[in-house]
């Protein structure tokens, strides 16, 4: 068995970041640490690294989050970057979409220790809750899979002229290149890269910014989000 690693102490910037909400990110990296370990979340290896690696990295995500929006988090795994981002803003309505019912269970933990009002578990595949959650402002993500298949995912989850805010790493410019044609049928109408956290985490975050215009996921999508909102109101008239 691997003996399991200390977590180090926070360092100075995660006070800056989290402020007020300070004592909770250090309890969520202290349950990544333990329970998370524990139950398969994260490996055993990133502990000493938590802080700069994960929680910082996917706080300062919120730089590029308008206010006041609703956010899907999704495959949330443990909560990156979701939680982390609920902690440094109360004004976002965010759902941790999540398939895995381990990681949901966690999830739903972390949310209720932590006193965080404004956030909801659901579990489910995207392409299974589209019509059933309401299309959302701004999709995230983080080490879910590679661009063109998270955008087939994520995209049909938005409003019109939402975005999706991939949290990436060495390989966003090439991911974004190749994924080109099929983000552009997806509905894009802008794409960029971002770099996030100067004088935070070094290196920088980098975020794939995908802005859609008023069908998000095409027409094929625009089809079945209306069959599916047509079938959700038939089930509430029923009701």
């Amino acid at each position: 068995m691997t003996e399991a690693a200390e977590l180090p102490p926070a360092p100075e910037q995660a006070r800056e970041v989290f402020g007020e909400r300070f004592a909770d990110a250090v309890r969520y990296a202290e349950l990544l640490a333990e329970a998370g370990v524990q139950r398969g979340l994260i490996g055993p290896r990133e502990v000493p690294r938590l802080w700069e690696r994960h929680l910082l990295n996917c706080a300062v995500l919120s730089e590029v989050v308008p206010e006041g929006v609703t956010v899907c988090d999704v495959g949330s795994g443990a909560g990156l970057p979701g939680i982390p981002l609920a902690l440094v803003r109360e004004d976002l309505k965010i759902t941790l979409l999540e398939p895995l019912l381990r990681r949901t269970n966690f999830l739903t933990e972390v949310v209720e220790l932590l006193g965080l009002d404004h956030v909801t578990v659901v579990r489910g595949r995207a392409e299974e809750v589209m019509g059933k959650l309401p299309p959302v402002h701004v999709v995230t993500a983080r080490a879910v899979a590679p661009l063109d298949r998270l955008a087939t995912w994520g995209i049909p989850l938005l409003r019109p002229y939402g975005e999706m805010l991939a949290l990436k790493g060495d390989t966003a410019e090439e991911e974004l290149k190749s994924a080109a044609t099929a983000l552009t049928k997806l509905g894009a109408v802008t794409t960029s890269i971002v770099h996030v956290g100067e004088g935070v985490v070094d290196p920088m975050s980098t975020v794939v910014r995908v802005e859609v215009g008023e069908s998000p996921g095409g027409v094929r999508f625009a089809a079945k989000r209306a069959k599916a909102a047509r079938t959700g109101r038939a089930r509430r008239r029923r009701g």
